[in-house]
C-alpha cells in the first residue's frame, strides 16, 4: 500500500489529490503519479521542487470547496519551475470525496483504472478489458466529460528520445501502454507542431541530458552528426544512464569512437555506448522496422539495468 492509499483510507481529515494526468519534456515524475495533501501536510511527491509546491498551494484551496470539487490545472516546465529543457505538466487537482474511494482497489492490484471527468465529480472504476488511453499534455484542457484509462502503479522507464525525424516519430507512435514515459526533444522549429515534442536550442539540449533520472534510457537520431556526437558524449559523461543508444551504421559508430577516445573519454564510458541501435536479429531499414526493434530492445532491460562506474 502506498503512502497516499493509506492517507485516503483513513479519511481522518479533508483531503486533496493530485494526480500526473499527462506531461511532456523532461518532466520529474510521470503520468499516474500521485500525491495527497491535507490543510497541514503532504504525502507521497509528484517530484518535488516549484511545481510541487504550486499544486500543494491548489490542492489545499480546493480543501474549501465541496468533496468531489475538482479542477485541471497546466504548468510550463522551465527556469522558474527548476526545469531548463521546457515541458509541460498537467494536473488533476480534486477534493476527496471518502464516499467514492472503491478504486483504490485498483490502484492496488494493478488494474486498468477508468477515470471521467463529471461537472462536480470525478468517477473511477476498475476495467479489466480497458486499454490504456493516455492524455496528451497539449491542446485544450481536459472538462466535464472527458475520459481516460490506466494502469496505476505500473513502473515506467523514462525514455529521452533526441530527434523528431521519422524514425524518432516512428518510435514515439508505439510508447502508448508500454513501461516507457517519453521525453521527446528537438532542436528545430519546424518540429514544433509535432504532438509530444519539446523544442530545445541545439546548445541546450546536453542539459537535458543531465535532467535524466539514472534509469533512464538515451536515444540519439537527430538531424545532425555534430549534435549526435554532442549528445552522445554529454550522456557517457554524466553518471550512468541504464542505456545510451545512437543511431547509425558501423563507420558512424568508428568514427565516433575514435574521436571519444581522442578526448580521453574513458574507455569504461566508451563501452556503455550501444551503436548501431535496435536488436540484430530484426533486420529492416524501415522507420517503422527500426522503431520496433528499439523498443524491443528497451523493453529487454531488466529494471536493474544502470551500471556503475568502477
Amino acid at each position: 500500500m502506498t503512502t497516499w492509499t493509506a492517507r485516503l483510507r483513513a479519511g481522518d481529515a479533508p483531503l486533496a489529490l493530485v494526480t500526473v494526468l499527462a506531461t511532456e519534456g523532461s518532466a520529474p515524475r510521470g503520468a499516474g503519479t500521485r500525491m495527497v495533501v491535507s490543510d497541514t501536510a503532504s504525502f507521497d511527491t509528484i517530484g518535488g521542487g516549484a511545481l510541487e509546491h504550486r499544486a500543494i498551494e491548489q490542492a489545499r484551496a480546493i480543501l474549501a470547496h465541496p468533496p468531489g470539487s475538482w479542477r485541471v490545472q497546466d504548468y510550463p516546465l522551465g527556469p522558474l519551475l527548476g526545469q531548463c529543457c521546457g515541458g509541460r505538466v498537467r494536473l488533476l487537482i480534486e477534493r476527496v470525496d471518502p464516499t467514492a474511494l472503491d478504486w483504490i482497489d485498483a490502484v492496488e492490484t494493478g488494474a486498468t483504472l477508468t477515470t471521467e471527468l463529471h461537472p462536480t465529480h470525478v468517477v473511477r472504476h476498475a476495467d479489466p478489458m480497458a486499454a490504456v488511453q493516455p492524455l496528451s499534455a497539449r491542446g485544450e484542457r481536459p472538462g466535464a466529460g472527458a475520459c481516460w484509462a490506466e494502469r496505476p502503479g505500473q513502473w515506467q522507464r523514462p525514455l529521452y528520445l533526441f530527434g523528431a525525424g521519422h524514425v524518432g516519430q516512428a518510435i514515439a507512435r508505439r510508447i502508448d501502454g508500454l513501461p516507457l514515459r517519453l521525453a521527446w526533444f528537438d532542436s528545430r522549429e519546424t518540429m514544433a507542431d509535432v504532438p509530444g515534442v519539446t523544442i530545445v536550442a541545439e546548445d541546450r539540449l546536453p542539459d537535458c541530458i543531465a535532467e535524466a533520472p539514472d534509469e533512464a534510457a538515451i536515444l540519439i537520431l537527430t538531424h545532425d552528426h555534430g549534435l549526435d556526437y554532442a549528445l552522445t558524449r554529454a550522456a557517457l559523461m554524466r553518471s550512468p544512464l541504464a542505456f545510451v543508444g545512437l543511431i547509425g551504421s558501423a563507420t558512424k559508430r568508428a568514427r565516433f569512437l575514435a574521436r571519444l577516445t581522442r578526448e580521453a573519454v574513458p574507455d569504461e564510458r566508451i563501452a556503455r555506448l550501444t551503436c548501431p541501435i535496435g536488436l540484430p536479429t530484426i533486420a529492416g531499414k524501415e522507420p517503422d522496422v527500426i522503431a520496433l526493434s528499439v523498443l524491443a530492445q528497451l523493453l529487454a532491460l531488466g529494471r536493474d539495468a544502470t551500471p556503475e562506474l568502477p
